[in-house]
């Protein structure tokens, strides 16, 4: 892709369509392999962690990999793209937690949570239910912590999220330049738990399914859990 650049604009154009039928013509033959997954991740200009044995997943760089592909989707307009980014980020997901150190390295909550957003951006409302819940009834969050919800990978999810975040960067600016302290670690962040019952609270509401319990849990959860800035929010 870096050299065809080069050549000029047309000819990375047709590279790429012909690339792109390519690729789905074996996914509907053979289905979508990691090797092309990884094809794709180059079409959209994401760089590859070269594997010596791609039979040996790292969960953790499979989660790096899927975040590189959730930036672009966040900054994309929508379109058949985005909808092709949103797919791989899924697959990549998908890919991290079936490692088997998924559980291990507290992979597991986050991945589930990205995956619960992307399926509540194309109005999956039900899956992302379901993603959430297997967050929400996880037993051990001691190593959540490790991995938090990144704002800056959210799409748009409702105007709400928008203002916490826009809010949460002017706490940041108000601490750093008008108060002289030093930077705040952890603000444009939710914590990964909080953040499900959250969405999941949003599904729920779409799907006319909320009820004045799952409110209520929510209410006293904030109140017993060591939250970040965006959370308070």
């Amino acid at each position: 892709m870096t050299e065809l650049s080069k050549t000029g604009p047309h000819l990375p154009l047709h590279f790429t369509a012909v690339t792109f039928l390519q690729v789905a013509y074996k996914i509907s033959s053979i289905g979508f392999t990691d090797e092309l997954m990884d094809v794709l991740a180059t079409l959209v200009r994401q760089s590859i962690s070269r594997r010596r044995n791609p039979s040996q997943c790292s969960s953790e760089l499979l989660l790096s990999q899927a975040i590189k592909v959730m930036k672009v989707v966040a900054n994309s307009a929508r379109s058949t793209m985005q909808l092709i980014e949103i797919e791989l980020s899924k697959a990549y997901l998908y890919r991290a937690l079936r490692c088997e150190d998924s559980d291990s390295d507290s992979i597991y909550c986050l991945a589930n949570v990205y995956l619960a957003v992307l399926y509540y951006t194309t109005g999956q409302c039900q899956t992302a239910i379901d993603h959430c819940t297997l967050v929400t009834r996880s037993q051990d969050h001691s190593q959540c912590s490790s991995h938090v919800v990144q704002g800056e990978l959210l799409p748009k999810i409702d105007d709400d999220i928008d203002t916490v975040l826009g809010l949460a960067v002017f706490y940041q600016y108000v601490r750093t330049a008008a108060l002289n302290q030093r930077q705040t670690q952890h603000v444009s962040v939710f914590t990964t738990e909080l953040f499900a019952h959250y969405l999941n609270i949003r599904c729920l509401s779409i799907t006319d399914t909320l009820s004045n319990h799952d409110v209520h849990w929510f209410r006293n959860y904030l109140c017993c859990k060591q939250l970040f800035i965006a959370d308070v929010v």
